[in-house]
């Protein structure tokens, strides 16, 4: 008996040296109360959360070269640039990550996004799009970007001056903004093509919006009926207006993706592993969409969605249109002064 309970006793004081604080460096709504409760009851690890935003994020670590926390969720563009610069993140080892958890073209456009000098820093996780609001029992025909222009809806679209808009219309005037990201000349020529149309498109426009408000307003008035806009704020606007919907373009809607990236210094890898495959689960991910308002990567996340918001998200994004998202990569230098100035100049021209 004795013989026994010391071997319990051993096991006990083993679990727990194997458990760790999970220091979480995230955005609000990605890690609710509900879904660390369950982690840590299943796996012995408790979870700590700061609350941050890409900017944050960048300087938190920056400032201690990658230490104070074990796993964080900048968006995707913010990886390689940061890493190469600053080396505030390790590689991922991805032995210790369920890839069959993760939808794969969200999984392949990350990893290809957040490869530096080889070596994979991110995976996906939370993501949204931004493509067309459409009053479809008005603007029926407006599919892609550059239908915003056409005739029958001359007056009543809206859109932001912003990079957006700029790189929307170029895909839907089948260029490739981001290939051209490494040739400034290139991106350059684009841009060229991009402001034309858009200066041409102007008697078209209501407004340039500024606001999701202002936005919405707009579409319930019927003032506009067809904006570019983003993924949420449609489904919002569908539960006045059965009508007004998401669209995703048919040259591609502009996606965002927040991942899971681990900090260069981080203590507790194996907290951080467990937790990417635990709220990648699709019944856990489902329970992070109803917090955060967003959908995640995982591979049938969307079924233990509220019924109402997925059936929204499976009207608007069937397989094809989410394996044709065009993915935010990073920025090159000086590629948003080239984009500025184009802005500019459309907002003035007659």
């Amino acid at each position: 008996m004795k013989t026994i309970l010391t071997t319990v006793a051993v096991l006990a004081l083993c679990s727990a040296a194997q458990a760790d604080t999970l220091r979480l460096l995230t955005w609000g709504g990605y890690a609710p109360e509900n879904v660390i409760e369950m982690f840590e009851a299943e796996t012995g690890h408790t979870v700590e959360v700061t609350k941050s935003n890409n900017e944050e994020m960048i300087a938190k670590l920056r400032a201690t070269n990658g230490g104070g926390f074990d796993l964080a969720q900048p968006s995707q563009d913010r990886i390689a640039g940061p890493q190469a610069e600053f080396g505030i993140y390790k590689p991922l080892d991805m032995s210790k990550i369920d890839a069959s958890l993760f939808i794969p073209s969200m999984l392949e456009a990350t990893k290809g996004n957040t490869t530096v000098d080889g070596e994979i820093y991110a995976v996906p996780h939370v993501w949204g799009t931004s493509g067309l609001v459409v009053n479809t029992a008005m603007a029926a025909d407006v599919k892609d970007y550059t239908d915003l222009c056409n005739a029958d809806v001359a007056g009543k679209v809206s859109y932001r001056l912003k990079r957006p808009t700029l790189i929307g219309f170029a895909y839907a005037m089948g260029l490739d903004p981001f290939a051209a990201y490494g040739d400034e000349a290139a991106y350059k020529a684009i841009l060229d093509q991009v402001e034309a149309k858009l200066v041409e498109c102007k008697p078209n426009v209501k407004t340039y919006w500024d606001g999701g408000d202002e936005l919405k307003n707009l579409l319930r008035s019927g003032e506009v009926v067809a904006s570019m806009a983003w993924d949420t704020g449609g489904w919002q606007l569908n539960d006045d207006n059965k009508d007004i919907t998401f669209v995703a373009p048919t040259s591609g809607a502009l996606g965002w993706i927040d991942t899971f990236a681990l900090p260069a210094r981080g203590r507790a890898d194996d907290a951080a592993y467990a937790w990417i495959n635990f709220v990648m689960k699709p019944e856990i991910a489902a329970m992070i969409t109803a917090s955060a308002g967003n959908f995640t990567a995982s591979q049938g996340g969307d079924e233990g969605v509220d019924d109402a918001l997925k059936a929204k998200y499976q009207a608007s994004f069937p397989q094809e249109a989410i394996d044709n998202i065009k993915w935010y990569p990073t920025v090159p230098a000086g590629l948003e002064a080239l984009e500025g100035a184009a802005l500019d100049r459309i907002n003035a021209a007659n």
